[in-house]
């Protein structure tokens, strides 16, 4: 299926696929935008604005791949454990685990 056994295990290459600030700058302003949308629609109660959250989470990060880190998004390949694997590369930031 995957190619990996697990996320621990996948984890490694999703990391090496994001190899480039610029990259992980996008994917890091994405998931925040991504973040932002599902709150402000949840407070407002405007649920019909949460069709951004998928436009921004995977619109920045595609330009982050096909602009700065010259590959194909992992998602691709690997959707889920890539939705997972941009969830803690995002914590990892925000912790300063890994430099953005």
């Amino acid at each position: 299926m995957s190619g990996y056994s697990s996320f621990a295990e996948f984890y490694p290459f999703y990391l090496s696929e994001h190899s480039n600030r610029s990259c992980r700058r996008m994917h890091f302003v994405g998931s925040t935008l991504v973040i932002a949308v599902i709150v402000l629609a949840l407070a407002s109660g405007q649920l019909r604005w949460l069709w951004l959250a998928p436009v921004f989470g995977y619109g920045f990060a595609w330009i982050g791949h096909f602009g700065f880190e010259k590959n194909r998004p992992a998602t691709f390949k690997h959707p889920l454990y890539s939705l997972a694997g941009d969830w803690v590369m995002y914590g990892q930031m925000l912790r300063g685990k890994i430099r953005f």
